[in-house]
């Protein structure tokens, strides 16, 4: 009888053990199932969680996008980039003072523009070999405050040179931590495209997001371009050389609205 008793226990506990086990994998799928990401992604949404849930990057799903026509831009834009600099971990262009971006009745000051290598967003799950930042900004108003962002993020495939990338690309500076001056209109932003005809919400993907380097401040307006921009693979190769690898991990969505 007590070897009866025992074989009875033992499935007893094996039941419930295999119980425990099937409730969390529900939960984790839950979970992973209302962020869009793959359970093999885990780790990947998990860097960001000490700083909050609206980190960057994301993976954007196009076909989720909703439709939104409230947002609104207006730009007085001078395109006057002064100086180049190599901070080692990325590329970076410096804008002379006098040109705003203003949205939401905000107004934001340009004030450079960066490189990541491969890109930082994905787009259906695709990632692509680079990705560049132009970063608009508010200061803060007092030590209780912190700085606010609005970002454009443009992503690049391989394809045919691209004359804006080719106007600094030979200017960047060998050493790390060195910015050398740029000529006015050296390097002018209006290479690359039209900015005045394409700056349209229509043209974006627009969330709330973070910074995607420390402090990962979350007051930023992220505006992904939706138009795929081509860059030649030596340009990308010989930026990526600079800079290396430097493309965070994707994040956690978090219920974010994309429009």
């Amino acid at each position: 009888m007590f070897k009866n008793n025992s074989i009875y226990l033992i499935l007893c506990i094996f039941i419930l053990l295999s119980a425990c086990s099937n409730n969390k994998q529900i939960t984790d799928n839950t979970l992973h199932e209302s962020d869009s990401i793959n359970p093999k992604s885990e780790l990947y949404i998990f860097p960001g969680l000490d700083h909050g849930l609206l980190q960057l990057p994301i993976n954007i799903y196009s076909f989720k996008e909703e439709s939104n026509n409230k947002h609104k831009i207006t730009l007085h834009f001078q395109d006057n980039i002064n100086a180049i600099e190599n901070l080692g971990h990325t590329v970076q262009l410096n804008f002379s003072e006098g040109s705003t971006i203003t949205y939401e009745e905000l107004t934001y000051d340009f004030n450079q523009i960066h490189f990541h290598t491969p890109s930082e967003h994905l787009i259906d799950g695709m990632t692509f070999p680079m990705e560049m930042h132009i970063v608009t900004s508010i200061p803060a108003k007092d030590k209780n405050d912190v700085p606010h962002y609005l970002v454009i993020g443009i992503l690049f495939k391989m394809g045919q040179a691209n004359q804006f990338i080719d106007e600094f690309l030979n200017l960047i500076p060998k050493d790390v931590h060195t910015e050398i001056p740029l000529k006015t209109n050296k390097v002018k932003l209006h290479d690359l495209f039209s900015i005045n005809d394409q700056l349209t919400i229509n043209n974006f993907y627009h969330y709330q997001g973070s910074l995607t380097t420390p402090p990962y401040t979350e007051s930023v307006k992220w505006f992904v371009f939706k138009h795929i921009l081509e860059a030649s693979p030596e340009q990308i190769e010989t930026i990526n050389a600079i800079e290396g690898n430097n493309a965070r991990h994707i994040q956690g969505i978090f219920g974010r609205r994309i429009d």
